[in-house]
């Protein structure tokens, strides 16, 4: 039982971190559209 409750810390821990992980990489995507979208209007 004690290594199941290990186990299920530890992935929980994993879960949490790939959330913050693909939460900053749609912020980075979201800028590097902003800034694409940014210059194709000053190309016009």
């Amino acid at each position: 039982m004690r290594k199941f409750l290990v186990f299920a810390a530890v992935m929980a821990g994993l879960v949490v971190t790939a959330c913050n992980t693909v939460e900053g990489v749609g912020k980075d995507v979201k800028v590097a559209g902003a800034v694409v979208e940014d210059a194709a209007q000053d190309a016009k």
